[in-house]
């Protein structure tokens, strides 16, 4: 195998592995107990707490799809990368390191993503 399949095969990972973290862990959880998010999402731009979750979820539940399969990746990142320094910068300034390496690395799975793009291992060349 080539050195350009191999760097194919670890977009490919990073690419599914990071997004479909991102989903199992934040996304999906928002989507399936909306009205108890509702009540526990924090709102810094106060928005209001139905805008604020339905923005979280475009970003940790569509974006990450758009990863997965290949398409619009570097668009979709970031929604992601706005929903994690927010997170990280705005909402939880006082976490240590520590507590904030989740968030961490997943901004640097993403900011990879973007700066790289998807590799050519995707559904479909156009959207790329």
């Amino acid at each position: 195998m080539n050195e350009s399949k191999h760097q194919d095969l670890g977009l490919l990972f990073l690419r599914v592995s990071g997004a479909l973290f991102l989903l199992w862990v934040h996304g999906l959880p928002k989507l399936l107990n909306y009205t108890e998010q509702l009540k526990l999402i924090e709102d810094p731009f106060h928005l209001g707490a139905t805008v604020t979750l339905l923005l979280a979820i475009f970003a940790e539940v569509l974006c990450p799809l758009l990863i997965i399969t290949g398409v619009l990746v570097r668009l979709a990142c970031l929604p992601i990368l706005s929903v994690l320094l927010i997170a990280l910068v705005v909402v939880h300034p006082e976490w240590t390191l520590f507590e904030a390496q989740f968030g961490w690395l997943l901004l640097i799975i993403f900011t990879t993503l973007l700066i790289s793009g998807p590799g050519r291992l995707v559904l479909s060349q156009r959207f790329t």
